[in-house]
């Protein structure tokens, strides 16, 4: 029987890609979304998944979200949490507002929708949780005090996450992506891209498939004795002990 994977933010870039490569290895997949309707449609058609729309910030929508899956492909085998946003600014011009909502839907969106499926996996002693943090969660960024804060916080919840769920069975990974060529990507002024790319050793942005490729080898059953580990994928940008 095919097992059930859920991608948080999975109908538009490396979230899509994500989704899109678990289908294809077998899964039954759920793709969330937040609101962006023609990107859920188009990804539901493209790919033939359920799409679930909610707010990862919110617990109950997440409770909510969860159920609906799990009614419709069954108890969910592999979560990846990869939902996130950006609202830069440096921190002496930051609002709370600004804070904390790339709090909430980057970190607490961690536990928001680990929380739902955790005691399902222990019971079953079976799980894959796969949580997407980013380079600047390990090394900082100038203008991202709140996004690197949230991404290293994904970070730690995986480390512990990983000590707590080893004896069930199940794994607890985190994926760190460097600067991947997606939409987000594509409103980079030139100038600022060339000098992103100039310091990657590779010489070139990532790709989403490439991240994607990165979460499917996680969520495989014989990548069993992988826990709590942190994959950067960044080109050599950042090359984290």
């Amino acid at each position: 029987m095919a097992r059930v994977a859920m991608v948080t933010g999975g109908t538009r870039g490396i979230g899509h890609a994500i989704v899109e490569r678990l289908k294809a290895d077998g899964f039954k997949v759920a793709a969330g979304y937040a609101g962006n309707e023609a990107a859920a449609k188009a990804c539901a058609e493209q790919l033939g998944v359920m799409i679930v729309k909610g707010n990862v910030g919110e617990f109950d929508d997440c409770k909510r979200a969860v159920e609906q899956v799990e009614a419709e492909l069954g108890p969910i085998d592999v979560l990846v949490n990869n939902a996130g946003i950006t609202r830069d600014a440096m921190l002496h011009k930051m609002t709370p507002e600004q804070w904390n909502e790339v709090i909430f839907v980057n970190l607490a969106s961690i536990f928001n929708m680990t929380r739902q499926v955790i005691e399902g996996m222990r019971a079953r002693g079976y799980g894959r949780i796969i949580n997407v943090s980013s380079i600047n969660g390990q090394k900082g960024q100038m203008g991202q005090t709140n996004y690197s804060a949230a991404k290293a916080g994904v970070i730690g919840f995986s480390k512990a996450l990983a000590q707590e769920s080893a004896n069930k069975g199940i794994t607890v990974n985190t994926v760190a992506p460097g600067y991947i060529d997606t939409e987000m990507m594509s409103a980079v002024p030139p100038a600022v891209l060339e000098r992103i790319v100039g310091a990657i050793p590779v010489g070139r942005l990532g790709k989403a498939e490439e991240i994607a490729a990165c979460v499917a080898f996680l969520a495989r059953e014989d990548a069993s004795f992988i826990t709590g580990a942190t994959l950067s994928v960044n080109g050599g940008q950042y090359m984290a002990a």
